[in-house]
């Protein structure tokens, strides 16, 4: 393993790759998940059922189970009353309209697009004459109560963490379907802000970081440089006390949770709530990329050591504590009551993408990847129908999924990440192909200027096996870097059926480098044995126990597949001998881990499948004697 604060029993060395040359911008690109067609076993069940039902959960809680929608018709002035729920429920519409857009952009669909609309025309009506738009604040803090509780006037409130997620999707809906009347909502929104904040103007630091990965966005879509410079300038607002609001003052850790302590150049470890810290560092690098603010490189550098060194979750799941949906101190990992919230873990995934795009390291895809494959997908259920806000490596039990939550920013999250992973499995720049993530999939590109079809079969994660078939339309000079997963031991590379020696990677990428022609196949042959995992000792809570892992994948006990074995007494140890089976029923396509312990079967299953059958105890690490 490249780094962690977890390791094969193996190898107990934590070794890290040298930092490739950063350049500036992403010189690096994204393929976007529009151009790769996803057909595995893995992710294609869940695009499925994402599109089939998570979906239309969101919809229908949104709009007849709560009052989320409700609000923007009281306040488009269609129904009278207050604003029911919490202050920044408008956020989850955004989000979960963000989700309808990407599925539109896989397949039109006009139940969904329909929804889109009339919601659009709900949202544009509740908007202000001045561009504001929050729910919360016109409908029961309008602009002539100004005070204590007016807009603008609390950084805690999340009016502009709402209204980047309402440019998300207006931005996402445009390249959907061309409509323009989402986004417009959304720069009228950002121009209000460029008339209220910056420099001359009214300092503001927003309290849920967000708006700056928007402001890139829109800068993107419109390419209007006042929303990078905006995105920079907000940014540059934290850690010199702008910070002020009746929420800010009530918490005397205020500042450390919304990290705004010291100015983000100055980061040295992460502090605070997981989430906004992911977010914040996603929009340090995409203003580091797009702006060329070189400051925002050594910070970002030293806060993804601590996060990933002294603070991850074997799963990839970050925030360990509840009191502030965060961190408290280095290697405190506790199991049972691991916070690691789903919306963290999706940060995780946005922001090493960003960090891999920035460097070309192959150690962030590893974190991307551990993160999706399981905190994020623990997430939400087999069946797309029930979710976790909080993900912990141990239950007694009594933790299940939940069909809705109050604070719904879980359910919402995963609804516009699912249709984006192939956003995660190739990236490019100039003749140069980034393999990141393996998936049976399909997808066109440019190879220079030269057009080239890639075809990638695989079975993984269950198996180790990935074929790549190059198809350009003629013969082209470029480089395929096939990432070699952190995990993986042993390996092999075979080109159109003959096998190449092993070579030194380049961060991290087994690079061929060659002329490519109609027809060329790589086989990639990742060995994927079950591995024994062990803590860094200074991680209290897993002294004395081991983890399972095999691939990309972590395990898990659950009671159901284990009748009659005390899973907190149980024992494995040194000698102890792993299979792998097939799994049946809900967990039928899956490769299941079986061993023997005191003449018991014991079985462990994939993490991210858990609680999704007979409720009962699980856990991630046990019990361990040499």
């Amino acid at each position: 393993m490249r780094t962690t604060v977890w390791r094969t029993v193996v190898s107990l060395a934590v070794l890290l790759t040298p930092l490739a040359g950063w350049s500036q911008g992403y010189s690096i690109q994204q393929v976007p998940f529009t151009s790769v067609s996803i057909r595995d076993h893995f992710w294609a069940p869940r695009l499925k059922s994402h599109a089939q039902t998570t979906l239309r959960i969101c919809i229908a809680q949104m709009r007849d189970s709560t009052q989320r929608i409700a609000n923007f018709e009281r306040a488009a002035g269609l129904k009278s009353g207050g604003h029911q729920g919490i202050f920044f429920d408008d956020s989850d519409v955004y989000k979960a309209m963000e989700g309808m857009a990407y599925s539109l952009q896989h397949s039109r669909d006009p139940e969904i697009e329909a929804v889109m609309d009339h919601w659009t025309g709900l949202i544009a009506k509740a908007q202000q004459p001045d561009g504001y738009i929050n729910t919360y604040f016109t409908l029961d803090h309008p602009q002539d109560e100004w005070g204590d509780k007016g807009r603008w006037t609390d950084v805690g409130r999340h009016e502009m963490y709402c209204g980047g997620h309402l440019i998300e999707a207006g931005v996402a809906y445009h390249k959907a379907t061309g409509k323009r009347t989402l986004l417009d909502v959304g720069i009228r929104f950002a121009n209000h802000w460029l008339a209220t904040f910056g420099p001359g103007k009214r300092h503001w630091v927003e309290g849920h970081q967000e708006p700056e990965l928007a402001l890139v966005k829109l800068y993107h879509a419109t390419n209007d440089k006042r929303y990078l410079d905006f995105a920079h300038w907000l940014l540059e607002e934290r850690g010199h006390g702008h910070e002020k609001g009746p929420m800010w003052d009530a918490n005397p850790n205020a500042r450390r949770d919304i990290q705004t302590e010291v100015p983000v150049k100055d980061l040295a470890d992460i502090k605070g709530h997981a989430v906004r810290a992911t977010y914040l560092f996603t929009g340090m690098a995409d203003v580091l990329a797009t702006s060329g603010d070189k400051t925002y490189q050594p910070a970002l550098l030293r806060v993804w050591d601590d996060v990933v060194l002294r603070n991850m979750y074997i799963t990839g799941g970050i925030g360990s504590s509840a009191t502030n949906e965060g961190f408290v101190e280095d290697y405190d990992l506790p199991n049972k009551t691991a916070y690691s919230e789903t919306c963290a873990s999706i940060g995780m995934v946005l922001w090493n993408s960003r960090m891999n795009l920035l460097s070309g390291e192959a150690k962030y895809a590893d974190v991307m990847e551990r993160a999706m494959n399981n905190a994020v997908l623990a997430g939400v259920s087999l069946a797309g129908d029930r979710f976790f806000y909080v993900n912990p490596l141990e239950s007694d039990g009594a933790h299940h999924r939940q069909s809705w939550f109050g604070c719904a920013c879980c359910p919402s999250n995963i609804s516009r990440f699912l249709p984006s992973v192939g956003n995660y499995v190739y990236a490019q720049k100039k003749d140069e192909l980034l393999v990141n993530l393996y998936m049976a999939s399909e997808t066109r590109l440019q190879m220079g200027a030269t057009p080239v079809g890639i075809t990638q079969e695989t079975d993984y994660p269950w198996e180790g096996r990935i074929r790549l078939t190059v198809n350009p339309e003629t013969a082209v000079n470029g480089k395929i870097k096939l990432r070699i997963p952190g995990w993986c031991k042993t390996y092999s590379v075979h080109l159109n059926g003959r096998k190449i020696n092993p070579k030194k990677l380049d961060a991290g990428y087994w690079t061929l480098d060659r002329t490519w022609k109609k027809g060329d196949v790589i086989t990639l042959d990742l060995d994927m044995p079950v591995e024994v995992v062990a803590a860094d000792p200074r991680v209290r809570a897993n002294v004395g126990k081991r983890a399972i892992q095999r691939g990309p994948l972590v395990y898990c006990l659950e009671q159901t597949d284990n009748p009659g074995i005390d899973l907190n007494t149980l024992k494995i140890s040194a000698t102890t001998r792993y299979s792998v089976s097939n799994g049946n029923g809900m967990l039928r396509g899956m490769k299941l881990v079986q061993t023997t312990v005191a003449g018991k079967p014991i079985t462990y299953v994939p993490y991210y499948a858990w609680d999704n059958r007979e409720a009962g105890k699980m856990m991630v690490w046990v019990d361990y004697t040499d």
